[in-house]
């Protein structure tokens, strides 16, 4: 899952390096997906209004359900 926000992400940004991608799993199973970029290029990850920032949210939620977890995405510092 990690892989697929990263590939997302990169693809928005002028700056690729500058991604950071981690997961940070609970105990009772659910799993918080960290993205962090260069604060220049925050704004497009999050998109107008947040949309861009809602579609990634919603594309990992349905890629999660077909594995029955539930995932979170985080995006700042």
């Amino acid at each position: 899952m990690v892989e697929l926000v990263e590939f997302l992400v990169k693809k928005l940004v002028s700056d690729e390096d500058s991604v950071k991608v981690s997961q940070e799993e609970s105990e009772n199973g659910e799993i918080t997906i960290h993205v962090e970029v260069n604060p220049d290029d925050m704004g497009k990850v999050i998109g107008k209004n947040g949309k861009i920032a809602s579609a990634i949210r919603t594309f990992v939620k349905s890629v999660s359900s077909r594995e029955h977890k539930k995932v979170f995405v985080k995006f700042g510092e």
